[in-house]
């Protein structure tokens, strides 16, 4: 790894809706890019990614979370140069949103309307690994 690579972490952050117990992922709609992503962030100096990315999944999105199963690693240039962000499947456990300089909107939405509202295709597989998590892929 390069030493100048962009360190990010994050989590496809999901709950059973308190309506139907179905599953939901939660997306963030980031103001200055005007997209719609998984909670994610840079890491601070030497911090661990696991720990960063739910330190970024409760400052974008006001939840704590429970984290699962690492998820697949995405590499890619920002800039000129490779961010690599490491992401984990977490359970939301409690909360709620307000929005802030970073994220102006959430939404909780079942897998597949997640996959289409995302803005970046790399971000839809992640969805995949998620539900093959819990085996329903």
């Amino acid at each position: 790894m390069a030493d100048d690579t962009i360190q990010a972490a994050g989590c496809v952050l999901w709950r059973r809706s308190p309506v139907d117990g179905e599953l939901e992922i939660c997306l963030v709609h980031r103001p200055k890019y005007d997209d719609w992503s998984h909670p994610k962030g840079k890491l601070k100096r030497d911090e661990d990614p696991l720990a960063g990315a739910l330190r970024e999944v409760e400052e974008e999105t006001g939840y704590t979370a429970s984290a699962g199963a690492p998820l697949p690693t995405l590499h890619y240039t920002v800039a000129g140069r490779l961010k690599e962000v490491h992401y984990w499947a977490a359970e939301a456990t409690a909360g709620h949103f307000t929005p802030n300089r970073e994220v102006d909107r959430v939404l909780w939405l079942s897998p597949t309307a997640a996959r289409n509202r995302l803005t970046q295709p790399r971000d839809r597989d992640l969805i995949v690994s998620l539900l093959s998590t819990f085996h329903l892929t």
